[in-house]
């Protein structure tokens, strides 16, 4: 009989150290941690934003270094209505998520194409552009259709919405005779315009219009596109309470008025969508994204 009390205690203290190690109760059934994706930003008082410094007009670098854009000015005004400041940091465009998830940044917001595969790895705002993508070559090229790119040379950006929507056409893809990535979508058009290394270039249509605008007669740009898409924000995955307090803050900036000047500031008229609602998995699947 002693021997069975004994066995008990020993069984009662273990219990009671592995509950104290754990913490010392265990968490309700259903229990949910709290939200203070919001919290930490306003805490520390700073919005870190994440972009691709080599993405006119949406996130680039001016004459003097500084990195400008309609993205930034926009996430400015947002920034302003959290309380906080706006810092923004170049990072390496192939590994946004990691470094969005790791804590590097806070968001990601410089033309972010939303699609399934993002959409399980961060937290999407709802969408606030629309964009296509399209196909530039040189201004001189006989190229003018998807067609006449059989059997010739496409770049593109690497880990881009054009990678995604080059890659998800099988047919188109299978027709051409090699494709090359770049790190940015300016290397690739650099490329395409020195050189005869490529014959075109898969491009997001607000890049390529701005560049084609600032650089007349140098491209061509296929009236045919790739495929559409929604732009979004992407926030760490489950930071719901910071993704809804800038969809919120994006709605006061577009009943203002702040949102159509900036955007008519960038590209002469007001191109940001409103009232479209967080895509689904199942929507993005149904696009193709």
């Amino acid at each position: 009989m002693k021997k069975k009390i004994g066995i008990l205690l020993v069984l009662v203290l273990l219990l009671s150290a592995f509950a104290a190690g754990c913490g010392g109760q265990a968490d309700e059934p259903g229990e949910v941690e709290e939200d203070l994706s919001l919290a930490k930003i306003q805490d520390k008082g700073v919005l870190v934003l994440g972009c691709d410094d080599a993405f006119p007009p949406m996130g680039f670098r001016d004459s003097s270094g500084e990195i400008v854009g309609f993205d930034i000015d926009l996430a400015r005004a947002v920034a302003e209505k959290l309380g906080v400041e706006l810092e923004v940091k170049a990072i390496n465009w192939d590994t946004k998520e990691m470094e969005l998830n790791s804590g590097g940044i806070d968001v990601i917001w410089n033309g972010f194409t939303i699609t399934a595969a993002r959409d399980l790895e961060v937290e999407y705002t709802k969408p606030y552009l629309n964009n296509e993508i399209m196909i530039a070559v040189r201004a001189d090229s006989p190229i003018r259709s998807k067609a006449d790119l059989e059997g010739k040379i496409l770049g593109y950006q690497v880990q881009s919405s054009a990678d995604i929507a080059v890659k998800g056409d099988a047919e188109f893809f299978e027709s051409l005779g090699d494709v090359r990535e770049y790190d940015t979508y300016q290397d690739a058009l650099l490329d395409l315009t020195t050189s005869e290394r490529i014959d075109a270039v898969a491009v997001d249509k607000i890049l390529i219009e701005y560049i084609a605008a600032q650089e007349p007669g140098t491209l061509y740009i296929l009236e045919e596109a790739l495929g559409t898409e929604y732009m979004g924000i992407g926030c760490p995955k489950g930071a719901v309470a910071l993704r809804e307090a800038i969809d919120n803050a994006l709605d006061e900036l577009y009943e203002d008025g702040t949102v159509e000047a900036i955007s008519k500031e960038w590209f002469g008229t007001n191109i940001v969508i409103r009232d479209v609602p967080k895509l689904t998995q199942e929507q993005l699947k149904e696009m193709g994204r």
